[in-house]
């Protein structure tokens, strides 16, 4: 084989003179600290997140809240509904009707219910969404009981459903919200809270109201 002419040994010095070049690209020490900040940015980036989610919580949490008014200004908004009587009134604000619990006591009282129930403070709020697909009831003023016009599940006045299949396809009752009653008497409906509702009820059971009248509104 014939030397190639242009290939030089390569010696000591240049070797060590080679070495004392900085090479191009990152070094150790820059890859490092790049590695440190994207780190601590990511940091920084799931803090400030975090903080706008609580933030965005926090402001849905009180837009939730719905004001209904006083048992007063309820029966006002609702012209000769029988609402002292226990009769639902729609709140289409809350998207929920409203119904005194023991048409006795006269109205509700202060206190707040975080299941729904309505007992200790004499009212309930009771979402306008059937629990089988969706459709709103209304409440019959012959009966004093909710009728869904999809799929005909009816639902004494305070949302118990009727237990048999001739009271419709849903598997229980309507949905409730939490409620506050504050010491003015001004009630709240937390839609952001929703209780589902209990299981059916045959008709003569307690825990179910009976009709007033037999096939109302049918």
């Amino acid at each position: 084989m014939i030397p190639d002419p242009t290939i030089r040994p390569v010696s000591g010095p240049v070797v060590r003179a080679a070495r004392g070049v900085q090479a191009n690209g990152l070094s150790r020490r820059s890859l490092l600290r790049r590695a440190v900040g994207v780190g601590i940015g990511v940091w920084l980036l799931e803090i400030t997140s975090g903080s706008l989610a609580f933030l965005w919580s926090a402001a849905a949490r009180t837009t939730a809240r719905v004001r209904v008014g006083t048992f007063e200004q309820l029966m006002a908004a609702n012209g000769d509904l029988p609402i002292v009587d226990g009769f639902p009134a729609y709140v289409p604000d809350a998207k929920a009707f409203i119904v005194i619990v023991d048409p006795g006591r006269g109205g509700w009282a202060a206190g707040s219910d975080e299941v729904g129930d309505g007992g200790t403070i004499n009212v309930r709020a009771l979402s306008q969404r059937c629990p089988h697909l969706g459709c709103r009831p209304n409440p019959c003023i012959e009966d004093f009981w909710f009728h869904c016009p999809c799929h005909q599940s009816r639902y004494d006045r305070l949302g118990i459903k009727a237990a048999g299949e001739r009271y419709g396809p849903a598997d229980r009752g309507m949905d409730r919200y939490a409620t506050e009653v504050d010491a003015s008497g001004v009630l709240y409906v937390d839609t952001s809270r929703l209780v589902l509702g209990p299981l059916p009820v045959a008709l003569g059971q307690p825990g179910l109201i009976s009709p007033l009248v037999q096939n109302g509104c049918i």
